[in-house]
């Protein structure tokens, strides 16, 4: 059995998907399976995958069911010890699975690792990299406050650890990543690699660039949900949660 399961789910992904295998074939450490949830495309997505000769990977299509039960569908899939996300329109440096899996297995009781992010736009000059933190250990009240693994694609995680947190809120249509780290951190604790291994590409096509409105309401009820969740001495934080949120949401739209 491989040690790390990645699992991509894929939507109408065939201006992407090619790039984000990719960048997993050319990881330093290669112990791994692909398993690619073809959530309904409807486009040339299956074509894609189909061009691939790489018996790691591994490909099930379903009807469109959305981004949370098509990681469910691919943790269901999963043999590795260990358990990475990598949507389909990111990428990964060429260190990222080795850096990761050396951090847990530095660090017995951490459940999670993570990197820092490089955020990149089609203006570069607009790029940049998100290292203004160094959270580690017990991270839920910073999480609480901000997402700050920012994405789906950068965590790897013991299968131990996704075992006792259970599966993907597909009640939840945005930040359903954000809530899943916190039941995470509830339990685990995290470890960080200091360096940008996660290239979020912010693409006019994604789903993170939906209607602001969409995007500000669907926000609210993820976080009305982490916080009925959260302890009553975290409550305070909820404030100053939105605030952080709703400025990040505004920023994307005006970048």
């Amino acid at each position: 059995m491989p040690t790390i399961s990645v699992i991509i789910p894929a939507y109408n992904a065939e201006k992407t998907i090619l790039s984000a295998i990719t960048s997993v074939q050319k990881q330093t450490f290669s112990d791994w399976e692909i398993i690619v949830i073809n959530d309904g495309s409807t486009d040339g997505t299956v074509q894609k995958l189909a061009s691939i000769s790489d018996q790691r990977l591994k490909v099930f299509s379903y009807p469109n069911a959305g981004v949370s039960t098509a990681r469910n569908r691919g943790l269901d899939r999963a043999s590795g010890d260990y358990i990475a996300f990598l949507d389909a329109d990111d990428q990964w440096t060429v260190d990222k699975l080795e850096a990761q899996l050396a951090a847990l297995q530095h660090h017995p009781d951490a459940g999670v690792a993570y990197s820092y992010t490089h955020f990149i736009f089609e203006d570069k000059e607009d790029s940049f990299i998100e290292d203004s933190h160094a959270y580690q250990g017990n991270v839920y009240a910073d999480l609480l406050l901000k997402n700050f693994l920012h994405s789906g694609s950068n965590p790897l995680i013991r299968k131990e650890a996704i075992l006792s947190t259970g599966n993907f809120n597909p009640c939840l249509s945005y930040g359903e990543d954000w809530e899943y780290w916190l039941r995470l951190a509830a339990k685990w604790n995290f470890v960080l690699v200091p360096k940008p291994q996660i290239l979020y590409y912010h693409s006019p096509y994604s789903a993170s660039n939906q209607n602001l409105a969409i995007l500000e309401s669907s926000m609210l009820q993820t976080i009305d949900q982490i916080f009925a969740a959260a302890p009553a001495y975290l409550q305070p934080l909820k404030r100053r949660s939105l605030s952080c949120t709703y400025g990040g949401l505004h920023n994307d739209f005006v970048q």
